[in-house]
């Protein structure tokens, strides 16, 4: 109970996601269950990075913009991005237009690329990778990536299963999660 005077505690993602038009669905059937498609990899990145300074929602709704600027996520055309792509991206009132993000999301599906390279895919990486607190993520994803820090990482992170908390134990939707076994469970942490 709250007292006279005292805020209001913030209602979790599970409590306020629920029925919401863009929030709901994100909630229900993607945050925090397990990714191995590069493309979804590189787009769950992407949107993360893109989301640094707005709101959630304002991505969520921005979201088939950005699928369609982006080529779907496709690692490959991504990477293959010229000057002209950037400018289009620019111009482009469907996503946010900052030239910092935009370089950071065609350099990441080329790092992605690299990463390929190596380990087979994006997910084969973090595997490997697998498993880490979150402090030693976010020092990786420094090394690996552009445009990652701490808040970054750490929702990437857990909206893809590789670290806990995505969903409160009452949650409906971490029953779902818990019976796919993410990684973050797989570690038992």
């Amino acid at each position: 109970m709250t007292l006279m005077g005292e805020p209001k505690p913030a209602a979790s993602y599970c409590d306020a996601a629920p029925g919401h038009p863009y929030h709901g669905p994100y909630h229900d059937h993607e945050y925090g269950f397990p990714l191995r498609d590069d493309a979804a990899l590189l787009e769950r990145l992407a949107l993360e990075i893109n989301q640094a300074g707005l709101s959630w929602l304002t991505i969520l709704k921005k979201r088939d913009a950005f699928r369609r600027a982006f080529d779907g996520f496709d690692v490959d055309r991504v990477a293959a991005y010229t000057d002209e792509d950037r400018a289009r991206l620019l111009a482009d009132g469907g996503i946010v237009r900052n030239r910092l993000k935009i370089d950071a999301v065609i350099e990441n599906a080329r790092r992605v690329q690299s990463l390929r390279a190596e380990h087979g895919s994006f997910a084969a990486w973090l595997d490997a990778h697998h498993p880490r607190d979150k402090a030693a993520w976010v020092a990786l994803f420094k090394k690996t990536f552009a445009f990652t820090g701490g808040e970054i990482v750490g929702e990437f992170l857990m909206s893809t299963g590789y670290l806990p908390g995505a969903h409160a134990p009452d949650c409906p939707v971490y029953a779902r999660i818990a019976s796919l076994n993410p990684p973050w469970m797989q570690a038992g942490a």
